[in-house]
């Protein structure tokens, strides 16, 4: 039996290849959604909107998830060598984006009340106020989108011996925040126009209404982000990349896979433990030269035993 690694001197450190650039991306969404936030939420109050009001604690728990996202950002960066973590900090982005849905969720469930309670004692709404103030985080929800959406579709595809690999980054941290501020944006859609019913078609209930679609928006996005996360932060099984590995091991007919573990350790990086049995016309090293067009892959052990 031997057992070899893909090199044998080698470092763990599993960043996306646009990690610095994306971690930038996120302070300057972050510095616009908390002015943003702030506006949205003292105008809320002072117009009585509870759809602005939701808005606005969407948008605070956005930049309160980018905030985390941020952390992750630069705390995955000055420990990416550390000796203490075996696979190195490629995953700390997928921790923080778990955390941020956590709070999400709380948020939203939140708004939903406060909005049902809206509901049922209708209070006064300066629409027009209300309306401008809406408007405004719109414009910034969609500046913060063309921020993000660069780094978030950067991606390519390209074919190795017949086998096609898709690298879109895979970064939970920037896909997260992308995906959130598409949402917001459409809370602020539906914020505006809920202001605009009211004030011209004397619909007031479609406010607090708007409210609780806002909070079931939040919800959603927050229940799909831990999905998402933990199974990264679980070891969850990338069954394409274990097929793939499979197939190109087993396909010439001379060795067969005993035990596959193959899990994410960065945004464009898995790791894969391969326990093979073969003949003699098969070793370690034939194993590893047969997985070569898998590029997900960054980390590779061979484990051979001789049928």
């Amino acid at each position: 039996m031997n057992s070899t690694n893909i090199n044998y001197t080698h470092d763990h450190v599993f960043l996306g290849s646009a990690h610095d650039e994306n971690a930038k991306r996120t302070l300057w969404v972050v510095a616009l959604t908390a002015v943003m936030m702030v506006g949205e939420i003292t105008a809320g109050y002072i117009t009585g909107s509870m759809a602005l009001l939701a808005d606005g604690f969407h948008m605070a728990t956005h930049a309160g998830a980018l905030g985390i996202a941020a952390a992750a950002y630069g705390y995955a960066k000055r420990h990416a060598s550390s000796q203490r973590y075996s696979f190195g900090t490629g995953k700390v982005g997928d921790l923080g984006g778990f955390a941020s849905a956590l709070i999400l969720g709380m948020v939203s469930l939140g708004i939903g009340v406060e909005s049902v309670m809206r509901l049922l004692q209708p209070t006064e709404v300066q629409f027009g106020t209300a309306t401008l103030i809406a408007i405004a985080g719109l414009i910034v929800n969609i500046v913060s989108a063309l921020l993000l959406g660069h780094g978030h579709s950067h991606g390519h595809d390209h074919d190795d011996h017949g086998h096609t690999h898709a690298h879109h980054g895979n970064d939970n941290n920037l896909k997260s925040a992308y995906v959130h501020v598409i949402a917001d944006a459409l809370t602020s859609v539906l914020a505006i126009a809920a202001l605009l019913a009211g004030r011209y078609l004397g619909w007031v209930w479609l406010d607090p209404l708007m409210g609780i679609v806002g909070a079931i928006v939040i919800a959603r996005w927050a229940w799909t982000l831990m999905g998402v996360t933990a199974g990264v932060l679980l070891d969850q099984t990338d069954a394409h990349v274990a097929e793939e590995i499979r197939e190109l091991v087993e396909k010439p007919g001379d060795a067969t896979i005993t035990d596959l573990h193959v899990w994410r350790v960065g945004p464009q990086a898995h790791a894969a433990i391969v326990s093979v049995l073969g003949e003699s016309s098969a070793n370690a090293d034939s194993i590893r030269e047969r997985l070569k067009p898998v590029h997900e892959v960054s980390h590779l052990t061979v484990e051979f035993r001789p049928a």
